[in-house]
């Protein structure tokens, strides 16, 4: 489980915000998109990404047999040299364990979103965990081979449950926020499956052209079919040992969460070190009048977000800290001063600031510099948007020839009846829970179609889903539909969320082309891992983080990007930008110039300028001591393995080069675990 591609790396709708930099696993940024997977053997995965074919027992066609052969012929090919007939796939124990861990790692996606507005690919970690569990498991006489295919079906499953916490950090939250009124549970519930189970409705049938006919790589999907084939033929060594060093960087990251929380009382980390120093120096530093306290300016030891800033690289690290350092350290202090950031009356008198007063005003900045910088990098690619309708209805296919799948692939029946049926319920559940127009709701389901063509080719070309970009457009145009806010947001979750699940789940049914699984076994998996991920998640927020007050979702501990961003693009196009201050209006046009700026000069580029205008806008929405904090694991890994580690026979290069991620994926596992843990008994 690992960040998708870095905030820059990642952070680009961008190109991460959109995905993140090392290779491997995915991370999602819900307003802009990320997403990647944990690193197998970086060898292979460069071979996969790259297009260069791995020496292993994989089969592919050729670009001329790609070009030149029919539908049908590929098909046969795949039947005859891939398929891997009645291999054992979709057991018991693959959809159990699949439920279980997608089920844990689901509820790291929503601690790691609150925080920063991602979501954790979870596909190579899970292969990996299970790779390892079975092996241990079969040398110890308990159960058989984990079969490859058991291993995809179950990775199906538990990617699709680490995507079911995207509209709690995002969509549904914002709504709340915006309307003060808690959705009940069950509510929630019902609405997240039935938008995903849309989303898997809509990317099957897309599946016979992206990946049987026009064989597009989507990258990351590529990647975890390299490390399956490796881990279960010639590389059960390297998978066991990354298996080890999640375990022990989980059970480490969750004591050390465990000991900062200071339920251990024989262990006791000093809380407040720098609070503590300032009271004993009677000295408080101030920026222009403000303590640095107050401007969320400090070093916190924050481990999990140290390692979610390893995954994302040092652009991305940087252009946190720059953001964080411009708004927290020049903008926030100046416009305290000129008086549009309000404080609170504290115990003594003076005026007290925090995170939550800062962003009232910052966000502005930082929602502009985003979206014009994620809807820059959609546009600046018009082939993407041409070959993505292209041959959409003109199909190779003779009308004699004979669908030799026709036994393994889902019944065209099924999207047929499933679409016009799930979307009906979809439009009548907004009706029923949001007040949305069914005319209104019923527009958004031709828009998913749409929107999800787009995203599946940019997803399956690039591994970036532009979902953020996607539901900004939604929301421009029912802001000219309907006034509603309520509307805008709800309409804006269909078809930006129903066109992510889509594109990801293409992206994970990908391995099981390429290993010869069947596409039935793994659209159930993936309904399976819908139902898991959102019975796992939804109550622990409730629980633990709602509180039957939505007021309260935002604090510094847990910022809520994605959803501050939502919430103040559906404010912005419903009531204009009459009621901001004047110097929130000019920040906002600043932002929104520096990020047609900074994105349009790193298309020039062709990607080698150094700043993320997405990760600089996305400091504008969280803490300094976040940004810090990932800017500090980003800069360490990044000095490790260009400065110090150089021998690569070495023992610690192979652990913190080679398996960045899996080490990294262990600590925000570990750490994200027990942080949710602490949340829940704190409430009981």
């Amino acid at each position: 489980m690992v960040l998708r591609r870095s905030l820059e790396s990642v952070v680009d709708d961008q190109d991460c915000a959109e995905r993140i930099e090392p290779i491997g696993q995915r991370a999602t940024w819900i307003d802009s998109t990320v997403v990647r997977p944990v690193r197998s053997d970086r060898r292979l995965e460069l071979a996969a990404r790259s297009g260069e074919q791995p020496q292993m027992a994989i089969q592919y066609l050729s670009e001329q047999q790609i070009r030149d052969w029919t539908i049908e012929q590929k098909d046969r090919w795949w039947l005859d040299n891939i398929f891997r007939g009645d291999m054992p796939q979709l057991t018991v124990r693959s959809g159990l364990f699949g439920m279980l861990i997608g089920g844990f790692l689901s509820l790291t996606n929503l601690y790691v979103g609150m925080k920063t507005g991602w979501t954790l690919g979870v596909g190579i970690t899970s292969v990996v965990l299970a790779f390892a569990t079975f092996k241990i498991l079969h040398k110890l006489g308990l159960a058989t081979e984990f079969t490859i295919l058991e291993n995809n079906c179950m990775q199906s499953i538990a990617t699709a449950a680490g995507y079911m916490t995207a509209p709690l950090i995002a969509s549904l939250a914002a709504y709340m926020m915006i309307t003060g009124v808690v959705v009940p549970m069950m509510t929630t519930l019902i609405w997240m499956i039935a938008i995903a189970v849309l989303g898997v409705l809509f990317a099957f049938p897309l599946k016979r052209r992206f990946i049987n006919d026009e064989q597009q790589p989507f990258p990351e999907g590529k990647a975890a079919g390299v490390v399956m084939d490796a881990l279960h033929s010639s590389d059960a060594e390297s998978g066991m040992f990354k298996a080890l060093l999640l375990t022990v960087s989980g059970v480490g990251a969750a004591l050390l969460e465990l000991i900062k929380s200071g339920m251990l009382p024989m262990i006791r980390i000093k809380a407040g070190l720098e609070e503590y120093l300032y009271q004993l120096l009677n000295w408080y530093p101030s920026l222009m009048g403000t303590k640095l306290q107050q401007l969320t300016v400090s070093l916190e030891p924050d481990h999990v977000m140290m390692a979610a800033g390893g995954l994302m690289g040092i652009r991305t690290g940087v252009s946190l800290l720059l953001g964080a350092v411009v708004n927290y350290c020049v903008l926030a202090p100046l416009i305290i001063r000129h008086g549009d950031i309000f404080g609170t009356v504290g115990r003594d008198g003076d005026l007290v600031f925090g995170f939550r007063s800062i962003t009232t005003w910052a966000l502005w900045a930082g929602v502009a510099m985003m979206t014009t910088a994620s809807l820059v990098a959609f546009f600046s690619r018009p082939a993407t948007l041409v070959q993505a309708f292209a041959g959409l209805f003109g199909s190779r296919r003779s009308a004699e020839d004979d669908d030799c799948l026709r036994h393994i692939e889902l019944p065209m029946a099924v999207f047929f009846i499933g679409i016009p049926l799930v979307g009906s319920v979809v439009v009548l559940l907004a009706w029923r829970f949001f007040d949305v127009s069914p005319w209104l709701g019923a527009l958004a389901v031709p828009l998913v179609f749409v929107f999800t063509i787009i995203a599946a080719h940019s997803t399956a070309l690039t591994a970036i889903t532009p979902t953020g970009a996607l539901g900004k457009l939604t929301q421009v145009t029912y802001a000219a539909l309907s006034p509603s806010i309520t509307t805008n947001i709800v309409t804006a979750s269909i078809t930006g969320e129903v066109a992510g699940n889509a594109s990801n789940l293409l992206m994970d049914i990908k391995p099981g082309y390429m290993l010869g699984g069947k596409p039935r076994h793994q659209a159930i998996g993936h309904i399976l891992g819908i139902l898991a991920g959102a019975i796992a998640c939804v109550p622990v927020f409730y629980l633990a983080f709602l509180k039957n007050n939505p007021d309260g979702l935002i604090n510094d501990k847990f910022p809520m990007p994605s959803a501050i961003v939502w919430k103040a693009v559906a404010e912005i196009l419903t009531r204009g930008l009459s009621e901001l201050p004047t110097t929130a209006m000019m920040a906002a046009g600043v932002g929104a110039a520096l990020g047609v700026l900074f994105e349009y000069t790193k298309v020039w580029t062709k990607g080698r300028f150094p700043l993320s205008a997405v990760g600089i806008g996305l400091a504008f929405v969280i803490p300094f001591t976040t940004c810090l904090a990932m800017f500090l694991g980003s800069f360490f890994f990044f000095w490790l393995a260009g400065k110090v580690l150089r021998r690569k026979e070495s023992l610690l290069y192979r652990i913190l080069v080679e398996n960045l991620e899996p080490v990294c994926a262990g600590v925000i596992a570990g750490g994200a675990l027990m942080g949710i843990a602490l949340a829940v008994l704190s409430v009981l």
